[in-house]
């Protein structure tokens, strides 16, 4: 049986954004192994007291149940340049453990620091995050994603960013763009200049 993998911010001793956690977490149980039980996150799991006040990724591991629970001392990478890679055919509606696909299209990136993908025609995500696109007004995501993160959820939920459609053409009328995810701090997260994807 295949298995997905939640990852969940842990600042201060505090999961953070729970509740879109919460439902991604629980939508996929009942979607995918048919269990309609609702799981709290929050209260299953245990921060160990020597964790203080670092940023970990809290990695739980699970397909009906939860298999385990990790905390890995997090580190963001510094992205600086994107690869546009094409792949018509790639699916991940979840955030599965397997990640064959995205590590193949992974090796095609070059010189570049991570890859952003293009399904179709259209702009989706990089390979480990969403990402948003500058304008010079407003933020926004494409509509065409393949996971829908969710820290994207959360910002659009609150009217931070917006939502279009995005084809590799579109990207001449953006000035920057942000990766995005559970782990990345929106207005901390360093912006790449536009002429950096190739």
């Amino acid at each position: 049986m295949y298995r997905l993998i939640e990852s969940i911010k842990l600042k201060n001793r505090q999961l953070q954004n729970i509740e879109w956690h919460n439902r991604r977490f629980n939508e996929a149980r009942a979607q995918l192994f048919g269990r309609n039980d609702y799981v709290d996150l929050q209260q299953l799991i245990v921060v160990p007291e020597s964790l203080q006040d670092n940023i970990y990724k809290c990695r739980v591991l699970y397909n009906m149940e939860i298999e385990s629970v990790e905390f890995q001392l997090y580190i963001p990478k510094r992205v600086k340049r994107l690869q546009l890679v094409e792949d018509n055919k790639i699916d991940y509606k979840y955030k599965y453990e397997n990640r064959q696909e995205i590590n193949h299209l992974l090796a095609k990136k070059g010189q570049a620091d991570d890859i952003l993908i293009v399904k179709n025609g259209c702009i989706t995500d990089t390979s480990y995050s969403n990402i948003v696109f500058f304008d010079g007004k407003h933020w926004v995501t494409p509509d065409t994603f393949l996971l829908n993160g969710t820290k994207r959820q959360l910002l659009l939920s609150e009217y931070q960013i917006d939502m279009a459609h995005i084809t590799p053409s579109d990207l001449k009328r953006y000035t920057l763009a942000k990766p995005i995810n559970s782990m990345l701090d929106f207005d901390e997260t360093p912006a790449i200049q536009i002429q950096f994807l190739t």
